[in-house]
């Protein structure tokens, strides 16, 4: 069967077994058991225990989870509590980010309209929507939201709103006759109204074609469900927790296997194995991303941008592709007229037929209501000092002729002195065609504003001698051209520089819109989005034709898709992510909501994204400024680099501590740090200073770089190298000290102190140097990080504590150290601290 849009008004009618007078009682009841009830499906929700249950499916959390029973089954009650503890506290952050994050679908159920005028059985009467049927004849008046999909059969200068659907900013001009062409976008078919959109302008009639999830914005609603997207650290934890859990077991075998070579006792070794194994994990790695996260997107709130999941802070560092909306991101989604040009003797009357010439008008709050067009065209009366009363009382209206799509015209009558003004108002070729003189040149000019993306409307007058008894199109000849407006819907301040900023930090901006091909392209142009090179274009219809092996070849060098449908918006984004792009998408409307979702990182509009966006989305902008997405990158790069520097820190640390516990022996000295000594370290002299670290400002120059690539690993760029070396310097100097302190015949609770005291210090220096990774700590500034200079103070402070304090010497199995032991400690720490801030400048690290 030929779509609706093809055929004519009555065939239609006759194919749904409808007719003029409606459906009959009887017959919708029919219907209804077929066809359902007219609503949104919901998507099946996650329960609360789903949600929560799915905080421990980590591999992090599983591996800490282990650890905990371990350190149960080896004693370490303490240890194994403090991990619980982690493990349930980084469940409840993350269950309370995630339980409101699945609401798209109650939202787009809010968007239809809730009743509708049905002709039924030759009668209007008042139904609920969710019962109409397709059939059913529907009424249709300026202001109604349109209950379903539908062709329409009667109009009177019908217009309907459609940007929440299509992205079109300016209303639809609507027609009773059948439209050809095959696979048309909605925003083409110009006879058909779809759900959730606006009657902006007239009166009409239409025949229900589909209902519920057979709607276009049904089909929207199906595309929202999908699977979530992994998030870059996401990805790149999982990888570094598989390795850590390959790397603990090799220590160990290696440990067990060393410890029997040498005669100890099974049981025993077994034990220090399992106790060294915890030791080797980054126990607050989970607590520190979830601050670090948590601080960074309460940062983010003060520049206006609103994190609706957490993951989403740091994915903003990885992006390598921006595809964005045109209409309400680029744009202010309001038409405005940006030239006006009146023919010679005739400036002062253009500003007032684009005044009067108009179906304009005020709310009780004042506010101008009607045809975008037209309301752009009543601001650019006011701005030039002419108000409604004024124009008016100079020229009282008398008659108006509507604006028709047949015409495309619109003519109004007014006083004039003794005599009459006619006022037209249209598309320039039908102004053209009644003019009393014939102009090219008219029509050249049009042309060439249509290049430069503007809507344009020509102007005409005449004045005649006599009121005609009734104004029709047949008085419409003979006019004399009066002006002309170019309109456009204008780019956003700040955006230019915003898409400059993304060039320089390696990310390419897209502009996928339902608008026409010229506007999207003119826009692009004066965006800069393709730079200094020629913008490339490709169209809905173009895109249709390509498969998907075409697609992902020329993806990269497209920087324009222009009148393409919610399917092929995911299309596009999937054709980036499968060249292993990085993409936000940003947007408004529902017509957004499926690629916001399916998008690594989607970006709604806070002010005038619809509540279907803003749920999709991850991240939602309270300004509506696309500027403000450059300073969130800018935010998402600092948050990822401080995590990396985190890492760098707590492995360095725990390998540190490994080797000296693992080697010790080989020494022949004795074990210099006990279980409760590991314990401290790994969640006082990590965790503070690890938190503190999440806190770091932005290196210089951070937006210079390119993006991170997703497949990059945490420990690119030399980072495993730092590691291992500043492991190396801390055991060297853990055993460099406890060998002086045995040549010194210090006893053993003394050497265990003076090793467990040397490497808290060394760590929190290494907690400074690792607050700069890229230059020494002095040239980057020692006060970068206040709350991390206070938290090494505390630390050494309770680290102090442990020493003098008697309650706590016998917790922690310490003692006082003497002035000669103190300062020997002292005297090494400070070598070990100079000796990793310098290793930063050994090849191979950047």
């Amino acid at each position: 069967m030929q779509p609706y849009y093809q055929i004519e008004a009555e065939q239609a009618i006759e194919s749904l077994g409808s007719t003029s007078q409606g459906l009959s009682a009887a017959e919708v009841t029919r219907r209804q058991t077929d066809f359902g009830p007219n609503r949104l499906v919901a998507a099946k929700q996650r329960s609360k225990w789903a949600i929560l249950l799915g905080q421990f499916k980590d591999v992090m959390i599983l591996i800490l989870i282990v650890a905990a029973i371990i350190s149960f089954f080896v004693g370490e009650h303490i240890d194994a509590y403090v991990i619980i503890g982690i493990i349930i506290a980084n469940a409840v952050i993350g269950f309370f980010q995630e339980y409101n994050a699945e609401e798209s679908m109650k939202k787009l159920q809010q968007i239809s309209a809730q009743h509708a005028i049905a002709i039924r059985d030759g009668v209007h009467q008042e139904v609920d929507a969710t019962d109409l049927v397709p059939g059913d004849i529907v009424a249709l008046e300026a202001g109604n939201i349109i209950p379903a999909d539908g062709r329409l059969v009667k109009i009177s200068a019908f217009k309907t709103q459609e940007a929440i659907l299509t992205g079109e900013s300016h209303a639809i001009e609507k027609v009773i006759a059948p439209v050809a062409g095959d696979d048309l976008l909605p925003a083409d078919q110009l006879n058909m109204v779809f759900k959730g959109t606006i009657v902006a302008n007239g009166s009409g009639q239409m025949l229900v074609t589909s209902t519920g999830m057979q709607t276009e914005i049904g089909c929207i609603a199906g595309l929202l469900e999908q699977e979530a997207t992994i998030t870059p650290l996401q990805q790149r934890l999982k990888k570094f927790s598989k390795i850590l859990v390959i790397a603990i077991l090799v220590i160990c075998v290696l440990v067990f296997g060393y410890g029997l070579l040498r005669g100890e006792q099974p049981l025993m070794i077994f034990m220090t194995a399992l106790s060294l194994a915890v030791a080797a994990l980054p126990e607050a790695l989970p607590a520190v991303i979830t601050v670090g996260l948590a601080n960074g997107a309460a940062r983010m709130v003060r520049h206006k941008a609103l994190i609706r999941k957490l993951p989403a802070v740091e994915t903003l560092g990885s992006v390598t592709y921006i595809c964005t909306d045109k209409t309400g991101t680029l744009t202010k989604n309001e038409m405005s007229v940006e030239k006006a040009w009146a023919a010679r003797g005739s400036q002062d009357l253009l500003p007032f037929a684009c005044m009067l010439n108009n179906e304009v008008h005020f709310d009780q709050n004042g506010r101008l209501m009607g045809d975008p067009t037209e309301i752009a065209l009543v601001q650019y009366a006011e701005n030039q000092g002419i108000s409604r009363a004024n124009a008016e009382e100079k020229y009282p209206l008398l008659e108006t002729l509507p604006f028709d799509s047949d015409r495309m015209r619109m003519a109004t009558l007014h006083a004039y002195q003794d005599r009459y003004l006619l006022l037209v108002k249209g598309a320039p070729s039908r102004i053209t065609e009644v003019l009393k003189e014939q102009r090219q040149d008219l029509l050249d000019q049009n042309r060439e504003w249509a290049r430069e993306g503007l809507r344009v409307l020509f102007f005409a007058y005449k004045i005649l001698d006599q009121r005609p008894d009734k104004l029709t199109s047949e008085d419409e000849h003979s006019l004399l051209f009066l002006g002309m407006a170019g309109m456009i819907d204008p780019p956003r301040e700040n955006v230019i520089e915003a898409i400059r900023d993304c060039r320089t930090a390696g990310i390419k901006v897209v502009m996928i819109t339902g608008d026409q091909p010229l506007t999207a392209t003119s826009i692009a142009g004066r965006l800069e989005i393709a730079g200094t090179q020629e913008v490339k274009t490709l169209t809905g219809k173009e895109l249709t034709d390509l498969d998907d092996t075409q697609l992902q070849a020329i993806v990269q060098e497209v920087s324009v898709y222009a009148r393409v449908s919610p399917e092929q918006k995911l299309r596009i984004i999937r054709a980036l992510q499968s060249q292993g792009q990085f993409v936000a998408m940003t947007g408004d409307g529902v017509n957004d909501a499926p690629s916001l979702k399916q998008a690594d990182i989607g970006v709604a509009m806070g002010i005038t994204g619809t509540d279907v966006a803003k749920e999709a989305a991850e991240m939602v902008l309270l300004d509506d400024n696309f500027s403000t997405i450059v300073k969130a990158i800018k935010e998402g790069r600092r948050i990822y680099d401080n995590i990396r520097k985190f890492i760098v820190y707590v492995l360095s640390c725990n390998l540190g501590e490994i080797l000296v516990i693992a080697l010790a022996p080989a020494f022949g000295l004795a074990i210099p740090l006990l279980p409760i000594h590991i314990l401290w370290i790994n969640l006082v002299t990590d965790g503070l200073p690890g938190v503190a670290l999440a806190a770091q400002r932005a290196e210089k120059g951070i937006m210079n770089r390119q993006p991170v690539p997703p497949g990059q690993s945490l420990f690119a760029q030399g980072l495993a190298v730092r590691i291992v070396i500043t492991a190396i310097w801390m055991a060297s100097g853990a055993f460099l000290l406890q060998i002086l302190a045995t040549r010194n015949g210090m006893p053993v609770p003394v050497q265990r102190t003076m090793v467990f005291t040397m490497l808290c210090i060394v760590q929190l220096g290494n907690a400074l140097s690792v607050s700069s990774l890229r230059r020494s700590v002095i040239s980057a500034g020692l006060f970068r990080n206040v709350p991390l200079l206070l938290t090494i103070i505390l630390t050494i402070g309770l680290q102090g504590l442990l020493l003098y304090v008697p309650a706590l010497k016998g917790l922690f199995k310490t003692v006082p150290l003497s002035m000669e032991s103190l300062s020997l400690t002292a005297l090494v720490s400070l070598s070990c601290i100079a000796a990793i801030e310098l290793s930063k400048f050994i090849p191979g690290q950047k």
